[in-house]
């Protein structure tokens, strides 16, 4: 009989403390807060030489915190820069040969020149000077061909720098990506990889967010629906410890279209409705909301505010 009555206050206890809370109003709907994370992958592999990443910490956007291995990539590069160097030296310069043709054509200018004043006095013959003029046209003509042949064969060594600075291009950047920076702003939830440990490309490194702003995902009913909509203010209330609730104003950015069963975590105001909608609400965090904290969920309480 003791213990029957022991129920009973019991009982009665919990209906008047949950009467009394938040004046008698049960909330509108409950969920549970959680934050938008970025899984941070290898982008090369190779051993981690350098991951200075810990469960709990703080990175800025843009700080290194890794990386991977790149002596073998750095020794590709020096010994593409090699080939390179190597085929510049092929090239051929075609001075030196040019310039004894330009001294030859000069002699034969000359010996023109004077051939003409021989043939104007009749000291010597037409064709000798047809042999001079013949001889300085071939000179000509092979002066043009040593550049022209100068031209192609180095064109045809030049062009094999092409595919290499291509080469080098995919090095520089495989190079890059063996740094590895944080993305964003926020804080290391899980480490997944350790310093020394090989990976490969894609895997997984540490899971970080931005908890600046929590999602609340919760539920709501069909019939809650013509009371909210995207955008609209709403009140947040989590346990704030000895039976207090602490208020967070929170901005309703998503409601499902479709419909699903209620979660068996989820608590809803109305035990007899089975269907749901999963909604979620950005919750401005003052550092006082942790990932997984449940919290309640009020609709028309906001709305009065507002008014």
């Amino acid at each position: 009989m003791k213990a029957i009555s022991s129920l009973f206050y019991f009982a009665l206890l919990s209906l008047i403390v949950a009467g009394c809370r938040d004046n008698g109003k049960l909330a509108d709907a409950y969920g549970n807060f959680e934050a938008v994370d970025v899984t941070v992958s290898a982008q090369a592999g190779g051993q981690l030489v350098f991951f200075d990443v810990k469960e709990g910490r703080p990175l800025k956007q843009g700080q290194l915190v890794g990386l991977v291995d790149t002596q073998q990539l750095h020794l590709q590069q020096l010994q593409l820069k090699s080939a390179m160097r190597a085929l510049g030296k092929r090239v051929q310069d075609p001075s030196p040969q040019i310039d004894v043709l330009i001294v030859q054509r000069q002699n034969l200018a000359r010996e023109k020149k004077r051939f003409e004043a021989l043939v104007a006095d009749k000291a010597a013959t037409p064709k000798q000077l047809d042999d001079i003029i013949s001889q300085l046209t071939v000179v000509n003509k092979q002066i043009e061909a040593a550049g022209r042949q100068a031209q192609i064969t180095n064109r045809g060594i030049l062009s094999e720098t092409d595919p290499m600075q291509a080469q080098l291009n995919v090095l520089r950047e495989q190079l890059r990506k063996c740094y590895i920076y944080n993305p964003i702003n926020g804080v290391v939830l899980t480490k997944i990889a350790e310093p020394q440990e090989i990976v490969g490309f894609g895997t997984p490194l540490y899971r970080i967010a931005n908890l600046d702003t929590l999602v609340l995902r919760a539920y709501i009913s069909g019939d809650q629906l013509g009371l909210v909509k995207t955008g609209q203010q709403v009140t947040v209330k989590v346990d704030a410890g000895e039976g207090k609730l602490k208020s967070y104003t929170g901005a309703l950015t998503f409601i499902s279209d479709q419909s699903e069963f209620t979660p068996k975590t989820i608590q809803t105001r109305d035990e007899r409705v089975n269907l749901v909608y999963a909604a979620k609400i950005a919750v401005a965090n003052d550092g006082f909301l942790k990932i997984g904290m449940p919290a309640e969920v009020y609709f028309q309480q906001a709305q009065a505010q507002k008014k």
